[in-house]
């Protein structure tokens, strides 16, 4: 792969780690805008097959291989190594997505070991992604010695949702222990928000209602640019159906397993984030096109589809009486952006709000997909959350 060297551009590395896969980019910052230069991912860390692969700027996979990748570390070394071998432009920082900082880190930061340590505290609150970050930090850390790292955290962008969207109904010694509300996704939404913002209107739309739906799901509601409710509560685990993840359940639920049944906190944890959700209901897994695909032999596969689809009309349909009205619907995520049967049948099931699918600009993803006669547009955009990393990380250390 031929990578031009760009001297005097400032270059970072974004990082956005999974439970068992990692994201990683390098974004060149240009008139204003992060660039993405190179663009990959790791499948598989820890298991018995694993994958890397590294894409071009336009998308073109120039690199593809199997070795084995034991820890998050791993990528970062493979990463690196690559980056050397083809000559790409040396990083000047590095930016890391985190889904959970806990109550003490609400806005996005530079990395230090205060930040580390209050990281390792917030742990609680997101047991399946926050040691993988964790380890992809001090990787890089080993790797790129002396670099500036930010962490860019989910949870910002729902930090000024008003109380009543924000506190839960339990006693103030509770509360005071950071036990809220925070709402994730955050970095997809604002890469929608950003994305709305560089359109034609200049702005994004007054009233936005942002479905961001693939293994992980939820559904925001966004006025002004500016969250004001989302599906998602104290962990990401709340809301909406998702792949392995229950969403919502009645608490009464949890109490009785663990009174009649002798569940104790990890076998409750397993359960609502590993066994529940598309892979409980279908006895399959949490993958949209495996469900799709056995659905017209298997009741319990259509069943999880059409489960899935009721949840995110019901959170739209009530986000919507929250905003009183909506301008714009916006799906994003693996399913949001590219399934389109769940789209449609999302959508019918609004149709008593007045939202209208165009059937040709739907299939043919022509923003808007709405018709014309639809009571708001209903868009198809990208998640971009390493590209909105590569600008907060920009914005805190980056050379102007």
């Amino acid at each position: 792969m031929d990578v031009p060297t760009s001297a005097g551009r400032w270059h970072a590395i974004a990082f956005n780690s999974g439970s068992s896969s990692l994201k990683f980019g390098l974004y060149e910052w240009r008139t204003g805008h992060p660039v993405c230069r190179v663009s990959g991912e790791a499948h598989g860390i820890g298991g018995a097959r694993s994958e890397f692969r590294v894409a071009d700027g336009s998308g073109r996979v120039v690199c593809l291989d199997s070795a084995p990748l034991r820890m998050p570390q791993d990528v970062v070394v493979r990463f690196s190594e690559w980056l050397v071998q083809t000559g790409a432009p040396a990083p000047q920082a590095i930016g890391h997505r985190v889904v959970h900082g806990g109550p003490m880190l609400r806005q996005h930061c530079r990395i230090d070991e205060a930040v580390l340590q209050q990281l390792d505290a917030a742990k609680p609150f997101a047991p399946l992604h926050t040691p993988a970050v964790l380890s992809v930090i001090r990787g890089a850390q080993a790797v790129f010695p002396g670099l500036p790292q930010v962490a860019c955290f989910d949870t910002v962008f729902h930090a000024l949702m008003p109380a009543v969207a924000k506190v839960l109904p339990l006693p103030a010694s509770l509360r005071a222990q950071g036990i809220q509300r925070y709402g994730f996704h955050g970095l997809s939404c604002e890469s929608i928000v950003q994305q709305l913002g560089q359109a034609a209107i200049g702005r994004p739309p007054n009233r936005l209602l942002i479905a961001h739906l693939g293994n992980g799901a939820s559904v925001s509601a966004v006025r002004d640019g500016v969250s004001i409710d989302t599906s998602m509560g104290l962990t990401p685990s709340g809301g909406l159906i998702m792949g392995t993840r229950s969403g919502d359940l009645d608490p009464g639920v949890l109490v009785y397993l663990a009174r009649e049944q002798g569940f104790d906190a990890r076998m409750l944890e397993d359960l609502v984030d590993h066994r529940s959700g598309l892979i409980g209901i279908s006895g399959l897994d949490g993958d949209m096109r495996t469900l799709h695909a056995a659905a017209a032999s298997n009741a319990n596969a259509a069943l999880a589809v059409h489960m899935f689809c009721y949840a995110v009309r019901k959170q739209l349909a009530a986000m919507w009486v929250v905003l009183d009205g909506v301008d714009a619907i916006v799906f994003t995520g693996g399913i949001g952006e590219h399934d389109t049967a769940v789209r449609a049948e999302v959508c019918a099931g609004l149709s008593s709000l007045g939202v209208r699918l165009d059937e040709a600009r739907h299939r043919g993803l022509a923003n808007p997909v709405s018709s014309e006669g639809s009571t708001c547009q209903v868009l198809v955009l990208p998640s971009l959350e390493d590209e909105q990393i590569a600008r907060h990380t920009h914005a805190l250390v980056g050379h102007h």
